[in-house]
């Protein structure tokens, strides 16, 4: 519980970076990483979000790259700080890869509290430890402050209003649509190439499983199983019991992590500025 204690003599408000770094770095690397990836299948729950996704082509052809590139980009604001040379220039990236396209703010402002939530829900579920209040508050300062400067306007003040705005939106938002169903399709397969073949069925169970009713309705996909869901939940928390009882992490395990499919040994040899969509495609008509 060492770093918890470190945890609790910062500022959740004026020391976010900190504490966020800690959190995903070296307390639950593996937990938020996996939250990431439900948070970012959950929003292409939103039709709107998955049209644009099914029309640039990219998660048809390039999935992992998509994948990857999401990934590392967002670490590196966790790891580096969105004001670190690093950070600015990974938050240039972003932007100019959603300036290519027509998105609505409040789709913006949706999937930016898909990363401040859904980690906070998963590490709650299954994390070796439950969150400190000072982690869960720092989640939010950090990527309220992520989108300001991203331009996403009307980011709500609070930790409690932006999450009712989270649940509100996926109430009107989560609605089945053939791009939801396509986009959905693509993840799910990406999440079974990283399986020898014959875990295909069973990795496809267990995303059903733990999937909610909304999120599957909203892809055209199968209720999952109850047993399966059990099944899967013992296994993330007896896993949660092994860690518990690891010798607290000394090294981060943020955007450094050399097994990155698309690039091998990063960040060896990269930058923020490498990742992302070719700056040599044209924009699509809007």
């Amino acid at each position: 519980m060492g770093w918890v204690r470190v945890i609790e003599g910062l500022d959740p408000q004026t020391r976010h970076q900190d504490i966020l770094r800690i959190t995903a770095g070296y307390e639950f690397p593996w937990d938020y990483q996996r939250s990431l990836e439900f948070a970012l299948f959950r929003t292409y729950c939103v039709p709107s979000i998955s049209e644009l996704l099914a029309r640039t082509g990219e998660f048809e052809h390039r999935p992992q790259k998509r994948y990857d590139d999401t990934a590392l980009l967002m670490g590196e604001l966790v790891e580096h700080g969105y004001d670190s040379e690093r950070g600015r220039e990974s938050l240039r990236n972003i932007n100019r890869m959603h300036g290519r396209y027509a998105i609505s703010n409040d789709d913006m402002l949706y999937v930016l509290s898909t990363f401040v939530y859904d980690p906070i829900d998963w590490i709650d579920r299954y994390g070796w430890r439950r969150l400190h209040p000072h982690e869960r508050l720092a989640s939010y300062h950090f990527y309220r402050q992520v989108g300001i400067r991203m331009g996403i306007k009307d980011i709500p003040d609070s930790y409690q209003e932006f999450h009712r705005f989270k649940m509100d939106y996926e109430r009107k938002h989560f609605v089945y649509s053939d791009d939801n169903h396509r986009i959905g399709t693509y993840t799910l397969r990406l999440f079974q190439s990283w399986y020898p073949a014959a875990l295909e069925r069973p990795v496809a169970a267990a995303v059903y499983a733990l999937i909610d009713e909304r999120m599957a309705t909203a892809f055209g996909f199968p209720a999952g199983s109850a047993r399966v869901r059990a099944v899967a939940e013992a296994g993330l928390r007896a896993r949660s019991g092994i860690v518990r009882r690891l010798p607290k992490r000394r090294v981060s395990a943020g955007s450094g992590d050399p097994k990155n499919r698309t690039y091998p040994g990063y960040p060896a040899g990269y930058c923020p500025r490498d990742l992302g969509v070719e700056r040599a495609q044209r924009p699509l008509d809007a």
